[in-house]
């Protein structure tokens, strides 16, 4: 481990020894059982009555990034309680602990007790200075192990959940992830608004840990996850939330030309030239597990299941299955006049979301549109539409968009309608090892599952190891979004790891659309405290 990452850890122990050496003597001279203070645990449980704290605040000692919280208020009140009152000598308590609590052990600062306020105002700034304080204690711990609210930023479940929408998302149904960043700005994600300023420090990181939820991911579920792809971004706003591997992939093949035939050749040299522009204009750089951008998908695939596509529809273990009633694909329309098609567009509350482009064809018009089954049959049932077509999305094929994103002759035929089968890792699941599937799980044993892997002379070396198979160390779901034309899911990404998984989208408490995405700006009373289907 680095030092700069090993420091904090250093740091921390070195202060738990400074409280189990020094506590005791402190103890001793404000009246209490000294031996508490070498005992862990009820070291801390007798500080907070020491500095009269409630006993609960105990708990709070183990959330993540709380706990610093805790443990710095815990400080300066005991320095308070030896009549370290000034502003300095708060700060110093508070900051610098390792240097000051042995120094106040040794010195001969009688203990004063607590402050009592009873005979002195606090001040309006200090009232609302713990208040606050507190507020954001509350909601951090909310935030953290109950319950996030989201906003869904783009289309790609739109059919289902639309633009706009603020999704309450349950920590608890599959089980709260402890942070893994705990020193950050409370109740904001990755950056500073405004700017790219990480809003947390990735020197003091705490191992992959997931609370017991209440059940598991199930099929169909509205999941929010960690996308898997943004271990890594582009510097910049209007990039930082895409795939990064995917923006080097198509700088790559800008780099040869925009021949993909040519980036094929010497896909390393390509990539490196991409990166070095992209480093240069921008910068590139890592993200936590945890601070990786949230996405929303449906799971339509659960670990151990081959998934596959064919014309559009999906199939698991080989067999088609009925999808959600939200479902959109894209058509092309042809309506016989603009009168009509304006008509249809009202007629089935269409937003600017839902259309693309459009075209005139004589006197008839051609609009895209991205619509459900319901509405397809309600356009087939009526007599304002000629025809209705199904977007061709073949074009796509061997674009390397599509996952594995490597070239061969199968993986070059695959679309966002016709892929597969693949079948998805589980926990214990053994596989023996080739090209093909080398290509679909390279990233899941290297990335997700932390081991390295190399190709050496016809042979496999995993951690340096020859081998012929692995043994997964997780699970693993494919996630797609309900608007499958103007998706970028697992079918351009691949699996998402048991680790990525946030919490479930369970209800809409709040939804507002905008006039540049839909036309006009409204609050949706009729989707607020919906449930997420």
């Amino acid at each position: 481990m680095p030092f700069t990452q090993s420091l904090p850890w250093i740091l921390l122990l070195a202060l738990l020894l400074v409280h189990s050496i020094f506590l005791p003597k402190l103890f001793r001279k404000a009246g209490f059982t000294d031996w508490h203070g070498y005992v862990p645990g009820l070291n801390y449980w007798t500080w907070l009555k020491v500095i009269g704290r409630p006993w609960y605040w105990i708990l709070l000692l183990i959330i993540p990034g709380i706990n610093l919280v805790i443990l710095t208020i815990m400080q300066v009140e005991l320095g308070i309680g030896f009549n370290q009152r000034s502003t300095a000598q708060q700060w110093k308590m508070g900051a610098l602990a390792w240097f000051f609590i042995p120094q106040l052990s040794m010195g001969d600062e009688a203990f004063l007790g607590k402050r009592d306020w009873t005979k002195k105002k606090k001040s309006a700034i200090r009232d609302w200075s713990e208040s606050i304080l507190w507020a954001l204690v509350v909601a951090t711990i909310v935030r953290a192990f109950i319950f996030e609210a989201f906003t869904i930023p783009t289309a790609s479940m739109e059919g289902s959940m639309l633009v706009g929408d603020y999704l309450y998302v349950s920590k608890t149904a599959y089980g709260a992830k402890v942070p893994q960043t705990p020193v950050s700005i409370p109740l904001i994600h990755n950056v500073i608004p405004g700017g790219m300023t990480p809003s947390y420090l990735e020197w003091f990181a705490l191992p992959f840990t997931r609370l017991p939820g209440i059940r598991n991911v199930e099929r169909y579920d509205a999941v929010v996850f960690n996308f898997p792809h943004g271990d890594t971004i582009v510097v910049d706003p209007n990039l930082s939330g895409h795939d990064y591997y995917g923006i080097l992939r198509r700088e790559g093949i800008a780099s040869a030309q925009g021949s993909i035939e040519t980036y094929l050749q010497d896909p390393s040299r390509f990539n490196a030239q991409a990166r070095s522009r992209l480093a240069k204009r921008y910068g590139i750089k890592g993200r936590p597990l945890d601070k990786t951008e949230n996405y929303v998908k449906r799971c339509v695939g659960l670990p151990g299941e081959t998934i596959g596509v064919v014309d559009g529809v999906l199939q698991i273990n080989g067999e088609a299955i009925t999808p959600p009633a939200g479902v959109q694909y894209e058509y092309i329309v042809t309506f016989k006049s603009q009168l009509d098609a304006r008509r249809a567009i009202a007629g089935l509350d269409l937003t600017n979301v839902d259309l693309g482009a459009a075209k005139m064809n004589g006197d008839a018009v051609e609009v895209t549109m991205a619509l459900t089954q319901s509405e397809v049959d309600i356009l087939g049932n009526g007599d304002l539409a000629k025809s209705m077509v199904r977007m061709d999305v073949s074009s796509r094929r061997g674009s390397l968009e599509m996952f594995p994103n490597v070239s061969s002759e199968e993986f070059d035929q695959w679309d966002p309608d016709n892929l597969g089968p693949i079948q998805l890792p589980h926990q214990n699941m053994t596989v023996l090892l080739n090209k093909r599937n080398l290509s679909l799980y390279r990233r899941a044993i290297v990335t997700y599952e932390g081991h390295t892997l190399e190709e050496r002379d016809g042979n496999i070396y995993i951690d340096g190891e020859i081998t012929d198979s692995y043994t997964f160390g997780l699970d693993y779901y494919w996630m797609m979004g309900d608007n499958r034309h103007r998706s970028a899911d697992s079918r351009m990404w691949g699996f998402v790891p048991q680790t990525h998984v946030v919490g479930h989208a369970s209800f809409i408490w709040f939804s507002k659309q905008n006039e540049a995405q839909h036309g006009e700006s409204k609050i949706r009373w009729d989707r607020m405290f919906q449930s997420v289907k």
